[in-house]
């Protein structure tokens, strides 16, 4: 399997373990120093336990999935049916791959800049 082909299994495992709460898997994507931002809200993640911690309490009933994956090399950008509750919203998650092919970095936009919800100080540095 080539370097683009890997990352693009990689993405689409990394929305996939999430959406079913398997956080051991979705760990598994993830190296150690992962760094993970929400343009949006200018909040910032940074290590793998953090990240993970982050995702086991985000409230709601929440669901994603797929529509496309684009990658190139150890990059990726996947376009995402997001719905929290009743209210469906697209996404867009950008990936970046380590040397090991582990996940490094995450950027999460949202359609709409929006205040943090309370709650997540504790794992987010805010810019």
């Amino acid at each position: 399997m080539d370097e683009t082909s890997r990352t693009r299994r990689i993405a689409q495992a990394y929305v996939e373990t999430a959406e079913r709460r398997d956080w051991e898997g979705f760990g598994a994507l993830l190296a150690e120093d992962v760094v993970y931002e929400m343009p949006q809200t200018r909040e910032r993640i940074r290590g793998k336990s953090a990240f993970l911690q982050f995702n086991r309490e985000y409230p709601g009933d929440w669901h994603l999935k797929v529509r496309r994956i684009v990658a190139d090399g150890r990059h990726a950008a996947a376009w995402i049916d997001a719905r929290v509750e009743a209210e469906q919203q697209d996404a867009c998650v950008w990936f970046e791959l380590s040397d090991q092919g582990l996940i490094s970095r995450v950027v999460d936009y949202w359609p709409e800049p929006y205040d943090p919800p309370a709650g997540r100080e504790h794992l987010v540095e805010r810019w």
